[in-house]
């Protein structure tokens, strides 16, 4: 489960989140492009929009349960 005391910077604030436990292994940026972006100077994804619309918040939860290493977020369910 993802640490919200753990959230890398580059996070929008907001609902979701990424942390520290992050691989890059880009499995959110392919599921949820919209909202993911990587830094290639850090080596790791992070949320770089909120999903402001259902579509983009259906994928960002897909992201969310698929995360290979729990490093994504939902502040709206406590995690």
């Amino acid at each position: 489960m993802a640490d919200p005391g753990d959230k890398l910077p580059l996070n929008v604030e907001g609902r979701f989140y990424v942390d520290a436990q992050c691989i890059d292994c880009d499995l959110c940026r392919q599921t949820a492009p919209a909202n993911f972006e990587r830094s290639a100077a850090d080596g790791y994804s992070y949320v770089s929009g909120q999903p402001d619309n259902p579509e983009d918040l259906a994928l960002c939860l897909e992201a969310l349960d698929e995360c290979p290493v729990d490093a994504i977020g939902d502040a709206e369910s406590g995690g």
